[in-house]
Parts: structure tokens; C-alpha cells; sequence
């Protein structure tokens, strides 16, 4: 049993594979089985599930910098970012990162029939070129590689800017108010269930964000909200609400509020020591990402022999670290690939 900050977590060594699926605190997973439990014997009623899921809406506006009524909840990014690129004007020009992970480039290269276009270029010309388009889509770290956007070139470049924070947030210190889009998914860096997302929108671009999927629980008082018309939407970011998972949300509930309490600074500080250690290990350069991408041959089948939980993204092992990995954890990739 390893812990961060009080919290036990019931993570075997070698698990290196937060960018895909991040491991709860136990606290947090028995919080999701006792409401299972619950609901496997009639026991749970819908309208207890809100507490939860202001709870995380709370927290996870907090972990970004932003105040709650900025805050949508939906259950996967692509479906929030939805409300984006809907409602960007036709024509509108979107520069992303090659190789950007799809939930972010998708939704926009779909609006193509309204000559909305995406342009990729690579991570290092991304605020050079930045001015010279509408709108800027990128992932705060790469899902393939955990390469690190330079925010503060893209603030200051003057385009509006949509951040997926998806792969960083709950290990990279983020004050992110100033984008005018913020998504992140919960599952990975955040230990929440899959099926808890969040979008937060800056009121200045509520202009270029639409409700696309607006129900019931986007209405200004939902469950006064469940029949006939007319729509009468919240006059906050809530109006984006997509009708919740409820266990995902009381998952969320269960660790996002202890994270937001967290020095993330310190957290980010033991991740990206663990991961720059492997790569010094390896003969390779420090990168300052609490993931690594390591392009070597047989490196997955390696890892996994060595017991060692990871990803192939890019045709390359994905590995990462989260506050609840130690050295052991680089001891045994380490050994696994230098082959002693």
C-alpha cells in the first residue's frame, strides 16, 4: 500500500500507465462500490447524485483557476468540445499540434462542411503561428509524448485559445482563466472514473460556444426542468451540463477535492523527478513531463515482462508517473530496459 499525503492507494509497483487509466485512492473506489452496492438494492435516488457532482464541479474549477458557474460537466471531452465547434463561424481557421490526440482535432476538422479548417504543425512553431489563425486547440501535455505547450506564448499571442488538460491537470500547477476554453477528462491524472469531464468556458467566448446537447440538466432549475417547453437554460456555463454519470461523479467527488487541497507544485515535482530519472537512466535528456515516451525496440514487450503496466502510443512505450509511484517504480523499468 502506497501513500500520498495521508491517502492510502492500493497500486502494485511497476504501474506506469496513469496517462491511460490513473488509480483511485481507496478511499475514492469505496466510495464508487458503496454506491453501487446501494443502488443493486433499490437504495439510491437520483436528486442524491447533485451534491456529488457540485462537489467535483467545485474542486475541478479550483484545480484550473477558474469559478464554478464557468464550469460545465459533461462525460467525455469530445462531446463538450462539441459545444465549441459547433458554434465557431464558418470558416473559421483552427491551428493544432501534429499529432494532436483526436478528441480535440475531431470535433472541429467535422465542421469542414461550414469551411472550418485544421492546420497541424509541430509543437515548437505552435505560438510562432499562432497569430496567424482563429483559434488554437492543443492538448497542455501531448497524450503521445508528454510534451509541455508553452502557455504563456500562447496567452500572450493574442488568439483564443482552447486548452485540453486532460494528460496535466492533477500533476502540472495550472492557473488557466485566461483560455477561453479549458476540457479535461477525469480518468487519468485526476483518479476519477471514466465518465466524468469537465469544460470550462470564459464569458467571453460564450459567443462562440453553443449548447448543442442542452436536456434537462442543463436547465437553469433541472429538476423543475424535466418536461415541456419552453428551454429555461442556465445563464451560466451550467446551460452546457450534459446529463451526468452518477457513479463517475461520486468518484470525482471522492478525490478531486482532496487534490484541489494538494501543493500541486510539489506533486509535479516528484512525477517529473521520477520520469527525468528513467530518462537520465536511459541516457536520455530531461524533458520536465511526468510522462515519458520511450522509442526503443521490444521496449513495451520489455516493460510488460518485467511486470511493468504501460502504453504503445506513436509506436512508442508510454510510461507515468503520478504521486502515487516511487523509485521502485523506475528501478524496475529501468532494469527492464537496459536489459539488467
Amino acid at each position: 500500500m502506497r501513500t500520498w499525503s495521508g491517502e492510502p492507494f492500493d497500486v502494485p509497483p511497476g504501474y506506469l500507465n496513469t496517462p491511460g487509466i490513473g488509480v483511485p485512492p481507496v478511499r475514492a473506489a469505496d466510495a464508487v462500490a458503496t454506491t453501487v452496492d446501494r443502488w443493486r438494492r433499490g437504495q439510491t435516488s437520483a436528486v442524491e447524485f447533485d451534491a456529488p457532482l457540485t462537489a467535483a464541479r467545485a474542486a475541478w474549477a479550483a484545480l484550473v483557476g477558474v469559478d464554478p458557474s464557468r464550469v460545465a460537466v459533461g462525460a467525455t471531452v469530445s462531446q463538450l468540445l462539441a459545444n465549441v465547434a459547433s458554434a465557431v463561424p464558418d470558416g473559421t481557421r483552427v491551428l493544432a499540434v501534429r499529432g494532436e490526440f483526436t478528441s480535440v482535432t475531431f470535433p472541429f476538422a467535422a465542421q469542414a462542411d461550414r469551411g472550418v479548417t485544421v492546420t497541424e504543425t509541430d509543437p515548437a512553431d505552435l505560438v510562432d503561428r499562432a497569430p496567424d489563425f482563429d483559434l488554437v486547440a492543443v492538448s497542455v501535455a501531448q497524450s503521445a509524448d508528454g510534451t509541455v505547450a508553452d502557455l504563456a506564448g500562447l496567452r500572450a499571442a493574442g488568439t483564443r485559445v482552447l486548452l485540453d488538460v486532460s494528460q496535466s491537470l492533477g500533476w502540472l500547477p495550472a492557473d488557466l482563466g485566461w483560455a477561453d476554453w479549458v476540457v479535461g477528462a477525469g480518468y487519468k491524472w485526476l483518479m476519477t472514473p471514466r465518465g466524468a469531464s469537465w469544460l470550462a468556458v470564459r464569458p467571453a467566448a460564450r459567443e462562440w460556444t453553443r449548447p448543442v446537447a442542452a436536456g434537462w440538466y442543463a436547465a437553469h432549475a433541472p429538476w423543475d426542468s424535466v418536461y415541456g417547453l419552453p428551454p429555461l437554460l442556465a445563464e451560466d456555463a451550467r446551460e452546457y451540463d450534459l446529463s451526468p454519470v452518477w457513479f463517475a461523479q461520486v468518484g470525482a467527488a471522492a478525490v478531486l477535492p482532496w487534490l484541489a487541497t494538494l501543493d500541486i507544485a510539489a506533486v509535479r515535482d516528484h512525477v517529473v523527478g521520477l520520469a527525468d530519472d528513467l530518462l537520465a537512466r536511459l541516457d536520455l535528456p530531461p524533458r520536465g513531463s511526468a510522462i515519458v515516451a520511450v522509442d526503443r525496440p521490444d521496449a513495451a514487450d520489455r516493460l510488460t515482462a518485467a511486470g511493468v503496466r504501460c502504453s504503445v502510443r506513436a509506436g512508442r512505450a508510454r510510461l507515468g508517473f503520478h504521486l502515487y509511484n516511487t523509485t521502485e517504480d523506475v528501478d524496475i523499468a529501468a532494469r527492464a530496459l537496459r536489459g539488467r
